[in-house]
């Protein structure tokens, strides 16, 4: 059944709702549930009862699954290291250094500690999740102390994370892309895909403006009186604001009588970042055909790989290592491990909980074809030379739309590289476009997974995120789409 104009409107609503009441749960759910009222024809009970058995449905794909239990177990693993005082010993390592460089000059760690907040997200590109929850675990103490804005520590966060993820893709996001250029027929899906960085503006742009801001240390907007605030009155939130999550992420005392050591939180970090690409590598490997090396063997494997199992597999493995680390120290027993897992599990339940939400308001969108409609909506009238731009501007509604850019360069990939063709466009430009488009809409959006698990991980009400974080991207979507509009009339 084909629902026109009403497959945006549900999306459309859980936006709104969410800006107006800055009730992400509410709105995400009364959007599912509106989807379901509109497949079942408007009855209010056949529409309550599909929403209930969609949300059942999310558990019937696997990668949600894994996906929903990697984000549960994360909490486990940051409980773990707070356990230990790998935090603070993590948080003392980098006060002793800011403080020597704060007297060569006056608020110079105030500025470094925001750049080596930036380079973590960035170098934790083998998942969103991971940066997200790290950058705004690990910074959030040393940047309350400093004064610096929860939005700031969100902003860091969430505009390191999927950038990276999207340019260095040696990760579930590049395995994910890969699976669906070769169900485009793509012959040499890796190529294509590494080829298309370059023209992969709004990713690029996104984490030079963060430097930029950080840099010239100059904020416009919201933001700006943000810091104008937390500077003046010492506020780190507005009056009125909630944050995600409560001030610490995780309750549990540290363990008494131990001295605070930062590589019991960098060593198991460590082990869950070097496990993503091994596993790709090994979900992958049996189902490589025709290898002509071990090196395009590897190569291949990390295409076929399982980005859902490979994250959830290095949250395992971090955690595993984490527990011998301790049991030799004798920071941890058995019983205490247990307990701990299940602490931090039911901590960061309230972030499962959303991943729930965001896969079944994406499965909703999905039933109605929201991102069909919109594609071909706009295929009549397209030109070889608008092509990258209006594909990027489509992809961004559609990312904004419904907060996933997963589920964007899923529905779009399948209509853009046909586009391509048709037009006998570079495929490597519209992937890109494609790409892009779905990071700036996921930017911009506040039912965005993503920029939910930024603000949970920041302690920052998520809506004032999104506000203040929204005239940076804007910047860097504007630009792209200039870029874009160049290179199709000039080349």
């Amino acid at each position: 059944m084909e629902y026109g104009f009403l497959s945006v409107v549900p999306p459309i609503i859980a936006i709104i709702l969410a800006l107006r009441t800055k009730q992400v749960y509410i709105a995400l759910l009364f959007g599912i549930w509106f989807s379901w009222l509109i497949i079942k024809g408007w009855n209010p009970l056949d529409g309550t009862l599909a929403m209930i058995e969609g949300l059942v449905n999310v558990f019937k794909s696997e990668g949600n699954t894994r996906t929903i239990m990697f984000s549960a177990l994360v909490g486990a693993l940051l409980i773990f290291i707070q356990f230990s005082r790998g935090v603070e010993g993590f948080i003392n390592l980098i006060n002793k250094k800011l403080a020597k460089l704060e007297h060569k000059k006056t608020g110079y760690s105030r500025f470094m500690v925001q750049v080596l907040a930036a380079f973590t997200g960035i170098l934790l590109f083998v998942e969103t999740s991971i940066s997200s929850l790290t950058v705004g675990t690990l910074y959030r103490p040393i940047f309350d102390t400093l004064k610096i804005p929860r939005e700031k520590l969100a902003y860091i966060a969430d505009a390191s994370s999927a950038p990276s993820s999207i340019l260095i893709p040696f990760n579930a996001w590049g395995a994910f892309i890969m699976g669906l250029l070769l169900t485009q027929e793509i012959d040499k899906p890796f190529l294509v895909m590494m080829s298309s960085i370059k023209y992969n503006f709004y990713p690029l742009l996104a984490i030079l403006i963060l430097f930029i801001v950080i840099l010239s240390k100059k904020d416009i907007g919201l933001m700006a009186k943000a810091e104008k605030r937390t500077q003046e009155t010492g506020k780190l939130m507005n009056e009125n604001s909630k944050p995600m999550v409560s001030d610490s992420v995780t309750s549990y005392p540290p363990k008494e009588g131990i001295k605070a050591k930062a590589y019991n939180m960098v060593i198991p970090l460590l082990v869950m970042v070097l496990m993503m690409p091994i596993n790709l590598i090994y979900t992958g490997w049996n189902n490589v055909k025709n290898p002509t090396s071990t090196l395009n063997h590897m190569q291949q494997a990390i295409g076929e790989g399982s980005g859902s199992s490979s994250v959830l597999y290095a949250v395992i493995t971090a955690l595993l290592v984490a527990m011998i680390l301790y049991f030799i120290q004798g920071i941890m027993k058995p019983k205490e491990a247990i307990d701990l897992t299940l602490k931090g599990i039911s901590e960061l339940m309230p972030l499962a909980l959303l991943m729930l939400l965001a896969f079944a308001i994406g499965d909703a969108c999905k039933e109605l074809e929201t991102g069909i409609y919109i594609a071909n909506a706009s295929k009549e009238w397209l030109s070889p030379e608008l092509l990258p731009a209006v594909v990027f501007i489509i992809s961004s509604f559609i990312a904004f739309s419904t907060g996933t850019s997963w589920g964007t360069f899923a529905i779009m990939l399948a209509i853009s590289i046909p586009m391509a063709n048709i037009h006998a466009a570079d495929i490597t430009l519209i992937v890109a476009a494609t790409l892009g488009g779905g990071i700036f809409g996921d930017h911009c959006s506040p039912i965005s997974d993503t920029s939910i698990i930024s603000s949970m991980a920041s302690a920052s009400d998520h809506i004032d995120h999104v506000k203040t974080q929204l005239p940076y991207a804007l910047i860097g979507g504007v630009i792209t789409v200039a870029l874009y509009l160049l290179i199709g009339f000039f080349g």
